[in-house]
Order: C-alpha cells, then structure tokens, then sequence
C-alpha cells in the first residue's frame, strides 16, 4: 500500500500519515458561519478534503468524514436582523445553498454535519470542566480560557504572547484577566439569542463550538483535522488549547487532533479577496456562468498549501483542458467495462505526496497521450484506469457528448451540416480565403454553434 505523507502545521513539516486506527480513520473540517453565499474561498478547505477523503478511502477501509456548520455567531445575528428573518430561517438557506454549491463543485458530502446550536449542553459541559480542571474563569457574566495557564499555547501558530494579543483583533474587555484570555461563554441581551447556563442567559464563544462538535462526533484524538491557514489563528490554537484543558492534557498537544492540514489563501488577479476591494466571487454566482467540474480543475491546479490566483484566464484554461479530456474520450469511442478498475499508481502517488493534485493531473494527461498509438486492447486498459483516476480527483464525470454540447436532441442532419460548414471554412483558409471562413464562423454562432480552433483541429460545441 502506498505511503502517505502529510505536511503537519503542528511540527511544520511533512511526515508520513499513521492512523490512530488503521481500521478506521477519522477526519474533522472546520465548515462555514452561515449568513451569507459562500465565496469561492470558502470551497477550497471543503475540496481538500475531498480529495484527502477521496484518497483515504482508497487506503483504508473505513474514514468518518465531519464538516461543521456554525449557525450561531454575532455575525449570523446581524445578518438576520438586516436581512428581517429568523435565524433558523437566515441558517438554513444558507446552509441548503452551500451544501448544493458543493454539490456542483462534485465535492462529497460529509458523513455527519453537525450544527452548532445542537451542541449547546456538549459545550456547556466542556466549559464547566475547564473551570474545575483550572483552565477557565467566570467574570461578569462571561466565562473566559486563561491562555496563561496552558504553557504550550501558541505551539501550532508559533505565534508568542505580543503576536497573540495583535491576532485576537479585540479591544481588551474589563472582564478579561489578561488580554489574550478568549471567550468562552457570553451573555445575551435583549433579542439576542440564547441558552440557559450555570453562568446565565448566553451563548457560545466561536471556538468552542468546534471543540464540542468534533469531539462529540469523532472522540478524540482524532486523526486529522483541516481547514484554511487563516484559522490556524486564533480559531485552532484555541481549539487545540480548549480540548487539552478538558481532559488534563495540557503537555499534550496531540491529545486533540494528531495531524493538522492547512490550505492557502485565494486570491484574485494577484490581490486578497475582500469586501472593501469588491472583488468577492461568490461560488453561486460563479455557477451561473461555468460549470461546476470547470471551478473544481481551477481549484485543482495549485497545490493546496500554496495561494491559488483565481482569475477569468485560469477558468478558461480549466475549461479548454477539461474539454480536450472529454473530445478524447468521445473521439475513442471506448466504453468502460468495468467499475473495478484500479487507479494510476502514478497518481495515487502523487496524491499520496502531501495531495499534490497538480502532478497528479499531469499524470493523468500522460495517461491520455498513452492512448494514441495503442492498440484496441491497450486502450481499453488504459480508458479504464484513467475513469479509476478521474474518479479519485472528482473529474471526467459528465457524459462527453452532453458536455461537450452534442445534445440528443440535434438532429443527425444538423450534426452533418455543422460539419460540413466546419470543413468549408478549413478549406477557405487553406486558400487564405479568410472572409470566407470568417462569414461561416459568423453563421455558425448565428445558429448557436460555437467553434474552436485547436492543434488537434477544430472542434464545437451547441451553446444553445
């Protein structure tokens, strides 16, 4: 069985991947605050691990996959004050929309997906164990983990005390013992909305939710635990620090999760997603112009811990290299024969080293340059591990006729006319007839056909 390594951001480095159970792997990824659509950021951490669990499963024979959802947060709050909903009604059509944009990225769902507010008396009970095992205090109505009494806090940032207090971005409250001290509990005034507790009306600070969820669904340790580097601080320190002080493991940091795997930022034409540059580009609106498989490739492209430039240009490579794929497949009329089929070593390889789904999709071209030249009976091994391959990294999943714009319901007669008109303009501009060729182009997308000049000849596709 192949070996996979893992770049940990608990030691900073990669190591090899070695179960808890080998019988069965556990995995935790930190999902969305539902309030709003979903950015296009916010696909990357549940692709990764997608595909992680995509190759997991492949290795071992049982992963429990969870994804939270947080629908209780100050910013869900005002969103639905604004917005003039309840906030189960505001929650849940976020959540339904994120789940189907996930959908259409081809993104499996987790096995469990629990949600915040059904986890209250889980962090009711961790909160009170902080406080009897020494690790929390209750001031003003508010219940806070004192940072100062876990020595190895700041082990998976690397961040020291002054850094700490610059990342928790918060004025210091009076109700704080020290600045770096973080909320546990808090209380809720007038329509906010809130639990009974031992400490009053409140509600949960943010980084405990998931400190109850993962526990509650997983046990821990559990084995990995994932999402975006911009959680590493202050979301999965405090996580980390919260389920040590629970269960007395505080010279333990591995007593939570034993891996920790991190993503890169996206950004856009070079520059930060924000707000206040208005380049946001939310996963809904990016569906209503391409699809869903064409964003996975782009997100596919880069290897995960490094930044991905989202941009117009690497969608529409994405979409020329899918549509190759698919023009080859169609082109060699080859059927798969069975679902048993077993995937690239190659690319099982390269996933298994730290997921690198850049090599990995370089060794899937190499598979379709391998069909040229071979016989029926080599192809049809080859059309067989490369739909095994495809299968791991979530691609190729569309019938090639229906994706690339040959719709049962063109006639065979229009599908002749087409390409005759295609082989009139090649022969127009093998005899530098170029307006020629130019008025056929033009009368082709006048009926909704659109053609492509390629080095493999030129292709179309219905637009209609």
């Amino acid at each position: 069985m192949a070996q996979l390594r893992l770049y940990n951001s608990l030691i900073n480095k990669k190591e090899d991947f070695l179960p808890i159970d080998h019988s069965h792997v556990r995995v935790y990824t930190c999902g969305p605050t539902v309030y709003n659509y979903a950015h296009i950021g916010n696909a990357r951490p549940p692709m990764v691990s997608d595909i992680l669990v995509r190759l997991l499963k492949y290795l071992y024979p049982r992963v429990t996959y969870v994804s939270n959802i947080t629908d209780i947060d100050d910013k869900i709050i005002n969103a639905a004050k604004e917005q003039g909903m309840p906030i189960s009604a505001l929650t849940k059509k976020y959540e339904n929309i994120y789940n189907e944009n996930l959908k259409e990225l081809g993104i499996d769902p987790p096995n469990q997906q629990p949600r915040a507010t059904d986890h209250i008396p889980e962090m009711i009970e961790q909160i009170e164990a902080l406080i009897q095992n020494g690790y929390a205090y209750e001031n003003d109505k508010h219940v806070l983990f004192s940072v100062n009494t876990f020595p190895e806090y700041g082990s998976l940032s690397g961040r020291d005390k002054d850094e700490q207090i610059l990342g928790s971005r918060v004025e210091v409250a009076s109700y704080k013992k020290d600045p770096i001290d973080f909320v546990l509990w808090k209380p809720s005034i007038e329509d906010q909305p809130g639990w009974k507790s031992p400490w009053g009306y409140g509600r949960p600070g943010w980084h405990l939710e998931c400190s109850a969820m993962s526990e509650k669904t997983l046990g821990v340790p559990f084995d990995i635990h994932s999402g975006g580097q911009d959680l590493i601080f202050p979301h999965h320190e405090n996580e980390l620090a919260q389920c040590c002080g629970v269960h007395k493991k505080i010279d333990d940091i591995t007593s939570y999760a034993k891996y920790w795997v991190h993503n890169g930022m996206i950004k856009f034409d070079g520059d930060k997603m924000s707000k206040s540059l208005g380049n946001i580009r939310y996963i809904n609106d990016l569906l209503n112009d391409h699809n869903g498989e064409t964003l996975r490739m782009v997100l596919l492209s880069t290897h995960y811990r490094q930044p991905l430039n989202w941009s117009s240009k690497a969608i529409e490579q994405a979409k020329k290299t899918l549509d190759r794929l698919y023009r080859i497949i169609r082109k060699s009329g080859l059927v798969i024969k069975s679902d048993k089929a077993e995937p690239s070593s190659h690319i099982v390889d390269a996933l298994c080293d730290d997921l690198n789904t850049p090599e990995a999709l370089g060794q899937l071209n190499i598979l379709f340059n391998r069909l040229q030249g071979a016989d029926l009976e080599q192809q049809q091994k080859i059309i067989s591990t490369i739909d095994a391959s495809a299968k791991m990294l979530g691609i190729l999943q569309h019938d090639p006729d229906k994706w690339l714009g040959y719709d049962k319901e063109i006639a065979e007669k229009d599908i002749r006319y087409i390409e005759g008109m295609i082989a009139e303009r090649n022969q127009s501009r093998d005899e530098k007839n170029f307006s020629r060729a130019d008025e056929i182009r033009d009368e082709l997308k006048s009926i909704g056909v659109e053609i492509e000049d390629t080095p493999e000849g030129t292709i179309w596709r219905n637009k209609n």
